[in-house]
């Protein structure tokens, strides 16, 4: 019979006397078009796919080439971007940094980044340019609190980034005087695609143009703003410079050899494995002035957030980006015990959700520090050096 993830086991689980390692969850994925159809992994510069070869058993003679479909960072965007998604039902704490006044930036870019979103989490550069009721958040008595925490002392982020503490920091943009504080994440996740059936494909193609338009004459254009462009004038458009027809999207183009983009990759099997690392969470402490037994109920409230984050993530199909849409055919957790290891029952968003809601009740009632919990989103403002790199970056341009 499967162990049933209850709050007294995690409470057992996060104790620093205890034995237990961790929980792993194992899923096998297919691609909507089923077994063996093309997914799309990831894609870096000069168009590589990320290579590894990974051992699929330990008695096999040779390791198996892999491709990472989606890797740890990504992964752990993708938990967060989840939090903030489901915000109401998760109740997490949230910053929003809000950027309404800049009228004129581009449709595509938001008027808000939630601290869920920033790249750095609690060490972002967005939080340390913004000001909070005026004052510059650096100096408020909360931004002063959470730039100092650490994982010993991690009170001010369990109330206001819990998600640093499962997902790792490094506060690294205050300056090599200041503090520069690194916690290493305890959830680790990762898609994989094993045995590709090809690690060279190319999509080759040819972008149309019903009118075939081509000439020999000069074009001028203004990269940053094509809305006005000319033939045969190289001084009658701001900034122009000589192009091609088809850079300003006229004409047919081939992508063929080297131009043609990495496409998606048929695979033997894909999975994802997440881990999440006691020995890390009990890493993590309230500091000096509170119990043993906040301790446990902070890293067991935080155990509870990433259950949580997974099943809202990846529960359920889902997408990674365009031609990568899997979902979950089997999902198998097991704790990883002291005493062996036992398979346990997961359950989906809403069992884990009614787990996080009894973690933070437990939490609240040994005094962890939950202020930012059930909140409305803090809001920040842009400094006046953020708005001017952000103006510079996307000018007001002519109508």
């Amino acid at each position: 019979m499967a162990r049933k993830l209850g709050l007294d086991g995690l409470l057992d689980g996060c104790t620093d006397a205890s034995l237990d390692d961790g929980i792993r969850i194992d899923a096998e994925l297919v691609p909507l078009a089923g077994a063996g159809g093309p997914v799309k992994p990831a894609v870096y510069e000069g168009g590589t796919y990320q290579q590894d070869k990974r051992w699929a058993s330990p008695t096999d003679g040779e390791p198996t080439p892999v491709i990472v479909i989606d890797n740890v960072p990504s992964q752990a965007n993708r938990l967060e971007e989840a939090l903030r998604r489901h915000r109401d039902s998760a109740e997490t704490p949230e910053f929003v940094l809000d950027l309404s006044d800049l009228t004129y930036l581009p449709a595509h870019l938001p008027r808000q980044l939630s601290s869920l979103q920033f790249p750095h989490r609690n060490g972002d550069a967005y939080l340390r340019d913004a000001t909070l009721n005026g004052q510059n958040f650096d100096k408020t008595q909360l931004g002063r609190s959470i730039f100092d925490a650490t994982a010993q002392s991690c009170g001010p982020l369990v109330a206001w980034f819990p998600q640093a503490l499962l997902y790792g920091f490094w506060q690294s943009h205050l300056g090599k005087k200041r503090q520069n504080t690194k916690h290493a994440r305890s959830w680790v996740s990762e898609i994989i695609g094993w045995r590709p059936a090809s690690t060279e494909t190319r999509m080759l193609g040819v972008k149309g143009d019903p009118l075939n338009l081509s000439t020999d004459e000069v074009v001028t254009s203004n990269a940053d703003d094509r809305i006005g462009w000319d033939i045969g004038k190289n001084n009658d458009v701001s900034r122009g410079k000589k192009e091609k027809l088809s850079e300003i999207g006229h004409g047919q183009v081939p992508f063929m050899g080297g131009d043609a983009a990495a496409a998606a990759v048929s695979f033997a099997r894909i999975t994802q494995r997440a881990t999440l690392s006691f020995a890390q969470l009990r890493r993590t402490s309230l500091g000096q002035d509170c119990s043993r037994d906040a301790d446990a109920a902070m890293r067991a409230l935080l155990v509870a957030l990433g259950l949580h984050a997974h099943q809202l993530a990846f529960g359920r199909g889902f997408a990674l980006r365009s031609g990568a849409e899997l979902r979950p055919r089997t999902t198998v957790a097991t704790w990883l015990g002291a005493d062996g290891d036992e398979e346990c029952e997961l359950g989906d968003a809403e069992d884990t959700g009614a787990l996080l809601k009894a973690a933070r009740s437990h939490a609240e009632s040994t005094g962890v520090p939950l202020d930012g919990w059930g909140l409305e989103p803090t809001i920040l403002l842009p400094k006046e050096n953020l708005k001017t790199a952000i103006l510079s970056t996307w000018p007001e341009l002519a109508d």
